[in-house]
């Protein structure tokens, strides 16, 4: 089995085919400083040597993310901080998102307490979030003099609309995690002691369908939200023609045909 990496921020694990990356500074609630924005994202480059079917993404201790951590100097908040934050974002944070929304397998986000700031766009670019019930999700830029970055400008509007994304970033509250679900922000919110329990089963579930078509249906889910219909329709396609082609479909099928459970192998 090959080795796992180590990483100074992070803690990455991976067991019946589910990879896990626990953020881990809770002394400071797993605040995000651009070292742990490249930690993850090295961390998402060795998914496919692994293995991984599926990811899941948590918090250790008892926040999931308090947002950024801008170099601990205070720089960010002097004089010439707005360069200082921008080549972050450009350099550390933004390449993290993406490398996360290029992944070619499904992403679970387990909020075990305040994901606020970055945190808050970081939790909810999995394919599923689950949070605990005291969890909460917090657009806090505004009460700092800032505008929401990590991809919130273009996350929240399409998740909740324009109103209800307009209200957390300009009024800067903390949305509960049970108020969460019911705006559809989140996938589900859980008692706070079955949150893991709940999060990986997610995961392990995931992790054995098919890899090649869950994969695939994350990049023409997200496609479809900026593409037209014209190009959906060809985008799903050529996603159709991927996922045929693959030894799960051969096996969805038989298993179809024979009245059984298919045994995928993200093949």
């Amino acid at each position: 089995m090959t080795d796992l990496p180590t990483f100074d921020t992070i803690k990455l694990a991976v067991a019946d085919d589910v990879a896990t990356i626990t953020l881990n500074r809770p002394e400071r609630l797993n605040s995000m400083p651009p070292a742990m924005a490249d930690d993850i994202r090295a961390a998402l480059d060795w998914m496919g040597v692994l293995g991984a079917r599926a990811l899941l993404i948590t918090g250790e201790g008892r926040g999931f993310c308090s947002g950024a951590d801008l170099a601990g100097d205070r720089s960010a908040s002097a004089v010439g901080g707005g360069a200082n934050s921008r080549k972050a974002l450009r350099n550390h944070y933004n390449p993290m998102l993406l490398a996360l929304a290029n992944l070619d397998i499904p992403v679970v986000t387990a909020v075990n307490g305040p994901a606020a700031g970055v945190g808050c766009s970081f939790a909810l670019s999995g394919d599923f979030t689950l949070a605990g019930k005291s969890a909460y999700f917090l657009q806090a830029f505004v009460n700092i003099g800032l505008i929401p970055d990590g991809g919130s400008s273009w996350l929240l509007p399409r998740l909740i609309g324009l109103p209800r994304a307009t209200q957390m970033m300009m009024l800067g509250e903390k949305i509960p995690a049970e108020q969460a679900a019911d705006w559809g922000l989140i996938y589900k919110a859980v008692e706070d002691d079955a949150l893991m329990t709940e999060a990986d089963a997610l995961a392990k579930r995931l992790a054995s369908g098919p890899t090649i078509a869950l994969g695939t249906m994350r990049q023409v889910l997200r496609g479809g939200l900026t593409q037209s219909y014209s190009d959906t329709l060809d985008a799903e396609a050529m996603g159709q023609y991927r996922a045929g082609n693959s030894a799960d479909a051969v096996e969805g099928v038989a298993a179809f045909l024979q009245k059984r459970k298919a045994a995928f192998k993200g093949q």
